[in-house]
């Protein structure tokens, strides 16, 4: 059987190559690191963690990214697959240690005997489509070359959009002083283990605060390229003094929000707080959370030891940024992904209009399936629109249209996504529900049937 080509090996090409190899078809994996590499990658390793080491909330229950990660898993999901043996304390968020769990997803690729491996540039589909029967799956994601980027421009006859990613610094544990600083995850709510204090908090009060503020608003910027100008940011991962910039109170009500934590020195809650969460495996390592940047490195430095707790700080990485790249998918795309201009072509991962590690992956999870049932000849069905890889799909090549305005933007997976459900009134005691309870069993409601929606299109599918 002739094999399809998967170009990146981000998280959603690695998905992508391991759900063709499962269903019996031969996929060739390109990946250009070492030969070339990025702004934002360390290693050649498959599916690198180049900004968090979460993939956010792991409860499918009450969150609509635990949802997905549950059905990922329930499909045979790599990603998901790997990130139990790196996982790392983290509330109840699936975080992990980057090396181990690329690592474990490096060593299933190269042992599968369905997946080739070729390190290489691609830089024009062309040479992947010399026969009618060629297919590719694009998932180069935010980090596409130059080169490969202008194949697809002229593939698609319109220009990609673009927007900022900004990378969190990363310190060493043993240079926080807990003698300022505690752990506790926010209402001190368990995660796995029953483990209440995955975080670290540093406290501020509101003259810190405000000084804090001072600094981010002064902080020497990097400057953008010419051609990275104008450029929006994902809402979703502002950099820190771009919140900042918005007002004093941003970050206050932003990552630095103090609700649910308790400062055990002085017995009540503080003006503010900033939270560290563990970034591998030996807890040596914690990333400040919410604090994508681009401030200069000197000035990182400078204004991050004034967070209390902080101030004698080492860095294993300090903040940066990079360009991202989507195509406008609601236009370009069919309901598989696949390139409406030329067929032979499926988009993958974040390069389609989604943002996260995890819905970078499912997509991979779903062009891997799709192209696969095409070469067996099997249905070509989209997951329904109850579950959350049919949400998130539906956002990709449905048109939905964030600002009102035509204009289509990035968009993580969320229940607002989801068909409407009418959830339960009263709780198993007869007793009526009310604000917070209601609003937590009608997304019960919506998690139970997207995952026996899930398990019907995936019987039905195979």
């Amino acid at each position: 059987m002739k094999p399809v080509h998967v170009v990146g090996g981000g998280l959603a090409g690695s998905e992508a190559a391991w759900a063709l190899a499962n269903a019996d078809v031969p996929a060739v994996l390109h990946e250009m690191r070492p030969l070339v590499k990025t702004d934002a990658h360390h290693t050649d390793r498959f599916a690198e963690l180049v900004c968090s080491n979460s993939f956010r909330s792991d409860d499918w229950r009450g969150n609509a990214v635990g949802l997905l990660h549950e059905e990922m898993r329930r499909l045979g999901s790599l990603v998901m697959a790997s990130a139990e043996p790196a996982q790392v304390p983290a509330g109840s968020a699936l975080a992990v240690d980057r090396d181990v769990f690329s690592d474990a997803v490096t060593a299933a690729l190269t042992a599968h005997p369905l997946i080739s491996i070729q390190r290489e540039e691609v830089r024009s589909l062309d040479a992947l489509l010399e026969d009618a029967d060629d297919q590719v799956i694009f998932s180069t994601g935010p980090l596409t070359s130059h080169a490969l980027a202008d194949s697809i421009r002229n593939l698609t006859g319109e220009d990609s959009l673009a927007f900022f990613d900004a990378i969190a610094p990363i310190v060493h544990a043993d240079s926080i002083n807990f003698d300022i600083a505690w752990k506790q995850s926010r209402y001190d709510k368990e995660g796995p283990g029953g483990d209440k204090a995955a975080y670290v908090n540093c406290p501020m009060d509101q003259a810190q605060y405000e000084a804090f503020i001072a600094a981010l608003n002064a902080g020497a910027k990097t400057e953008f390229k010419d051609w990275e100008k104008n450029t929006p940011y994902f809402e979703g991962c502002l950099p820190i003094e771009v919140m900042a910039e918005r007002g004093p109170e941003t970050l206050r009500f932003g990552p630095m929000k103090p609700v649910g934590l308790m400062d055990p020195r002085v017995g009540k809650r503080p003006y503010a707080v900033v939270q560290l969460r563990q970034d591998n495996k030996l807890g040596t390592l914690f990333n400040i959370v919410g604090f994508q940047t681009k401030l200069k490195y000197g000035a990182q430095e400078e204004i991050f030891r004034m967070i209390p707790g902080l101030e004698n700080a080492r860095f294993a990485r300090l903040g940066g940024i990079h360009r991202n790249t989507f195509l406008n998918s609601p236009k370009l795309l069919d309901s598989t992904l696949r390139l409406r201009a030329e067929p032979r072509v499926r988009f993958a991962g974040q390069v389609t209009g989604v943002e996260g590690y995890v819905e970078s992956a499912a997509m991979g999870m779903l062009a891997g399936r799709f192209a696969a049932a095409e070469r067996l000849g099997r249905p070509l069905e989209p997951p329904p629109h109850t579950t959350a890889f049919g949400a998130l799909l539906a956002h990709v090549t449905g048109g939905h249209i964030a600002d009102g305005k035509g204009s289509f933007q990035p968009m993580n997976v969320n229940f607002g996504l989801f068909p409407p459900i009418e959830g339960p009134t009263h709780g198993p005691d007869g007793k009526k529900l009310k604000g917070e309870e209601r609003g937590r069993a009608k997304k019960l409601a919506m998690a139970e049937r997207a995952l026996g929606d899930l398990a019907g299109w995936a019987h039905k599918v195979s």
